[in-house]
């Protein structure tokens, strides 16, 4: 303890030597920072504070990255998406209306404090999304700049925005924004909004959290972010207009007829003596086509075996 050093610099000290987690010593280091003496003979204290200070966040930021997460627990699926925001900007509420995931929601600021997993279907599609803790917060997660495949940047006011997208130019991940708290607008407010990301050329959509309004399109844009395509299969004699799409064949674009058969079975393709397809790719309903043949997204398709 330094010599004069005054009742806040001294509690600040005494939680810094009882912390538990490294970020819980970072904490209490800013405030002992901020707290301590200032005058000519406690320059090395600040010194030793600041360089201490520095160490520890280097550490912390290390691990991050190393884990690709920063928080022990996290497995990357195939799919992930992040949710970006600042603090109460919905973003607990829209992770609630993604997935089945029961978040805490508050109007106190930095509720969120560890990232928090959902799982969203996409019409049978299963995609990871993460909601880190604020991103003015001293809990968000750097390491999730790193493995997320997408972000979903959430705003309420386009002011916002620029800070965030700063935030993840360093990242190769897909961005959409969702502007929220639309249901708080009206028409000529929310026009001009969609008016000015459409300008910027943004990928977004406008939504409400408490209405649900725009949360299906947020859905399809969220997928289509993964540059992925959607193929459905069907028996024979089964009714086209009666196959539920439920758990799609996920492939890669320009896949063709033989992926698909291959990706239900391996070798199913030599089965095969006749395919048939419905959807975007046929020239007609139910067209007769071969194995090299490209798919496209919400194709149907009928095998038939020996």
């Amino acid at each position: 303890m330094p010599v004069n050093a005054n009742p806040d610099y001294v509690a600040a000290e005494a939680r810094y030597h009882s912390a538990q987690t490294m970020q819980e010593k970072i904490k209490f280091l800013e405030e002992m920072i901020a707290k301590a003496p200032k005058h000519k003979s406690s320059e090395n204290l600040q010194a030793n504070l600041k360089t201490r200070y520095k160490k520890f966040k280097s550490q912390v930021e290390k691990s991050s990255k190393k884990s690709g997460s920063g928080k022990a627990g996290i497995k990357k699926s195939d799919m992930q998406a992040v949710i970006l925001g600042k603090t109460n900007s919905g973003k607990s509420s829209l992770l609630k209306s993604l997935t089945n995931t029961k978040s805490e929601i508050s109007q106190n600021k930095f509720t969120t404090k560890t990232p928090e997993i959902g799982m969203a279907n996409c019409e049978g599609v299963q995609l990871q999304l993460i909601e880190n803790p604020a991103i003015d917060s001293e809990y968000f997660d750097r390491g999730l700049l790193n493995s997320a495949d997408t972000f979903i940047i959430l705003i309420e006011s386009l002011e916002d925005l620029p800070k965030l997208i700063e935030r993840t130019k360093t990242s190769k991940a897909k961005t959409l924004i969702a502007f929220n708290k639309i249901d708080l607008l009206n028409e000529s407010e929310n026009r001009k909004v969609s008016a000015t990301l459409k300008s910027k050329k943004y990928n977004y959509v406008l939504i409400s959290t408490k209405t649900e309004e725009g949360i299906p399109e947020l859905k399809e844009k969220l997928f289509q972010t993964f540059n992925k395509i959607r193929v459905y299969t069907k028996e024979p004699k089964e009714n086209k207009d009666k196959v539920k799409k439920e758990r799609p064949i996920i492939l890669n674009p320009d896949s063709t007829i033989k992926d698909v058969a291959e990706k239900i079975l391996h070798s199913f393709s030599k089965q095969v003596t006749e395919t048939r397809i419905w959807g975007p790719s046929s020239k007609f309903p139910g067209q007769t086509v071969g194995m090299k043949h490209k798919v496209k997204d919400l194709d149907l398709v009928e095998f038939k075996t020996r």
